[in-house]
C-alpha cells in the first residue's frame, strides 16, 4: 500500500517522458513529493483528491465491544472533458474531487490549480504534467483574426453544405423506399396537364381575337 516518493517519480517520467514536461517542472516535482507517503493502490488510477481508506472501530450498543472496519472512499468512474486536450478523460474520482472540479471550473483548471505536493497519485501527476505542457504550447500559438466579409463568407458556406447535406439525405430516403419513381411519374403528369391547359388557352385566345 506504502510507496516511496522516488518510485513515483521514476514512473512519472516514464510515462510521461523528460522531453515533454514543461521548463522547470521536474525541479519542481523533485522538490514538492515527499520521501515517503503513504497511499492505497487504488488511488493511484484516479484523483482521489485526499480521500483515502480510513480505518476504526465498529462500537456494539450494548457491551462496547470494538471490532476493527474500515471506511472506503465513494468513487465514480466519470467522463470528464479536457477543453486544452479537446477530448473526454475517463477517470475515477471521489465525489470530493467531483466537488473541487466543479469549484475550479472544470478539469483543466482544478490540475492546473492544485499544486504538485497536494497531487498526491500518479494519475494525477501524470495528467497535470500533460496538461501543462498543452498549455504552454497553446499560450505560444499565434491567434488570427478573420474580418467581417469572410466570416460571412465562411457562414454561407456552411449554409450551403448543410442544404447539400439535405439534398443527399433526401435523395437517398427516396431511393431507398422507391419514392423517386413515383415522384418522377407526378411530376411528368403535372407537366403534361400544363401543356394541355396551356393549349386550350391558346385555343381560346385565337378565338377571342377573331370574334373581335
Amino acid at each position: 500500500m506504502a510507496f516511496r516518493g522516488k518510485e513515483m517519480m521514476k514512473k512519472l517520467l516514464k510515462k510521461v517522458g523528460e522531453k515533454n514536461l514543461a521548463h522547470g517542472v521536474k525541479e519542481q516535482l523533485q522538490k514538492s513529493i515527499p520521501d515517503s507517503k503513504v497511499v492505497m493502490n487504488r488511488a493511484k488510477r484516479g484523483l482521489y483528491a485526499g480521500r483515502h481508506i480510513q480505518f476504526g472501530n465498529r462500537i456494539s450498543e450494548d457491551g462496547g465491544n470494538k471490532s476493527r472496519r474500515s471506511w472506503k472512499p465513494n468513487v465514480q468512474e466519470k467522463r470528464l472533458f479536457s477543453y486544452i486536450l479537446d477530448r473526454h478523460i475517463r477517470v475515477k474520482v471521489t465525489t470530493h474531487a467531483l466537488r473541487c472540479i466543479d469549484k475550479a471550473g472544470g478539469i483543466d483548471e482544478y490540475l492546473l490549480k492544485t499544486p504538485y505536493h497536494k497531487m498526491d497519485t500518479e494519475m494525477g501527476l501524470f495528467w497535470k504534467a500533460k496538461i501543462e505542457k498543452m498549455y504552454e504550447e497553446l499560450g505560444q500559438m499565434e491567434v488570427v483574426f478573420f474580418s467581417p466579409e469572410d466570416e460571412a463568407k465562411f457562414e454561407q458556406g456552411f449554409k450551403e453544405l448543410k442544404l447539400a447535406e439535405r439534398a443527399a439525405r433526401r435523395d437517398a430516403r427516396r431511393q431507398m423506399y422507391g419514392w423517386s419513381g413515383k415522384l418522377e411519374e407526378i411530376e411528368n403528369r403535372r407537366s403534361h396537364d400544363g401543356t394541355g391547359n396551356a393549349g386550350e388557352d391558346s385555343s381560346d385566345g385565337d378565338v377571342l381575337v377573331a370574334n373581335s
